[in-house]
C-alpha cells in the first residue's frame, strides 16, 4: 500500500543528482560575476598606475572590456568543466583542482610570448591568476561539499 514510497526513491535521487548540478552552476556562476570584476578592477588600478597593455603585434592597447569577456569566457568554461567532472568522475574536486591548475600553468605561456613590455607582460600573468584565485578555490570547495 505504501505506493509513494517505492516512487519516491528514485524520482527523488534524480532530483538530488539535478539540484547539485544546478548548485555548482549557481556557484560558478556566482563566482564568474566575483572574478569579473575583480580582474577589471585589477586591470583599471594597473592602468591607474601606469601599465599601458599594448601588445606590439597590431600594437593595439587591451581594452578593460576585453578583461571583463575573456575573464567571463574561461570562467564559464571553468564552470562547465566541474559540473562535467561533478556528473561523471569519482573525484570531482581532486581531477578539478589538477585540470584547472595545469589550465592556469598554460594560461601564462601567452604574456610570456607575447613581446609587450615588462610592466604589461608582469599585469597579464597578475591578471591570470586573479580569477584562477576566485573560481578554483570555490568550485573546488563547492565540489567537495557536494559529493560528501
Amino acid at each position: 500500500m505504501n505506493d509513494s514510497g517505492g516512487v519516491a526513491g528514485p524520482a527523488s535521487g534524480r532530483t538530488s543528482h539535478t539540484h547539485r548540478l544546478r548548485g555548482l552552476a549557481v556557484t560558478g556562476f556566482i563566482a564568474t560575476l566575483a572574478a569579473v570584476v575583480a580582474t577589471t578592477l585589477a586591470a583599471a588600478l594597473a592602468r591607474a598606475v601606469g601599465v599601458d597593455f599594448e601588445v606590439p603585434d597590431g600594437g593595439e592597447t587591451i581594452p578593460l572590456s576585453g578583461f571583463a569577456v575573456v575573464t567571463g569566457f574561461f570562467s564559464v568554461v571553468g564552470t562547465v568543466i566541474a559540473v562535467a567532472l561533478l556528473r561523471w568522475s569519482a573525484r570531482p574536486a581532486e581531477r578539478f583542482v589538477w585540470t584547472a591548475v595545469s589550465l592556469t600553468a598554460i594560461s601564462l605561456v601567452p604574456p610570456l610570448l607575447s613581446g609587450a613590455n615588462t610592466a604589461t607582460i608582469t599585469a597579464l600573468l597578475g591578471l591570470h591568476l586573479v580569477p584562477a584565485a576566485v573560481m578554483i578555490p570555490t568550485l573546488t570547495r563547492n565540489l567537495r561539499t557536494r559529493t560528501d
